[in-house]
């Protein structure tokens, strides 16, 4: 049974770290520049670890309660996507051949940790989904069996965060192209509007 539990964790956690987002966007193009690319996604992991062990072991219902802390988070969200989301519209407006080199050279470890940090405890999502819904669902397994279900989400966002920024590092040469690169900036800029647009009107 414990098994099963963990195989369920694993695909529950795939199935919300998985769909194209802020943070996605983020280590997809950190990736792509290869900018700390292995830093980013290790921040991801250790802050899904972070959040899903609190709403495994019952921090879901306290988070979902208290609408003072939900409407912070919310409002912080939806400032920071819309400027970031500004920001990689103005790299496609702009798009220089050099731009991507230049902006490498530009961004350090620190900035790099605090932005990823930023992109990942800002969006309300986060907490929705690796908190409360995780944590709901938990509910369902007893001890060994939601210690299990835990590693299982865990795991999925271990493969995942890594599996993106290694394969974006990969293929970089091809993702740095101007043509892509430009569909990239406006694919990311229309996410971060669009969620901070749904965080506005919910």
């Amino acid at each position: 049974m414990a098994f099963l539990a963990m195989f369920k964790g694993f695909a529950i956690g795939a199935g919300m770290i998985i769909p194209l987002g802020a943070q996605n966007s983020y280590l997809l193009n950190q990736g792509i520049k290869k900018n700390f690319h292995i830093t980013a996604a290790t921040i991801c992991i250790l802050c899904d670890l972070i959040l899903m062990t609190i709403g495994v072991f019952g921090g879901g219902a306290l988070v979902n309660s208290n609408e003072l802390l939900l409407t912070i988070i919310t409002w912080g969200g939806i400032i920071f996507l819309t400027f970031y989301g500004a920001l990689f519209f103005k790299s496609f407006l702009f798009f220089q051949k050099d731009s991507v080199t230049e902006t490498v050279k530009l961004r350090s470890r620190k900035a790099v940790i605090i932005t990823t940090l930023a992109v990942t405890l800002l969006n309300p999502h986060v907490y929705l989904d690796t908190v409360v819904i995780i944590g709901s669902i938990s509910g369902q397994f007893q001890a060994d069996e939601k210690l299990a279900f835990l590693s299982g989400t865990i795991l999925a966002s271990f493969a995942w965060f890594y599996s993106l920024s290694l394969a974006a590092a990969k293929m970089s040469p091809w993702l740095s192209q101007t043509h892509v690169q430009r569909v990239i900036n406006l694919t990311v800029a229309l996410i971060m509007w669009g969620i901070a647009l749904s965080l506005l009107v919910s």
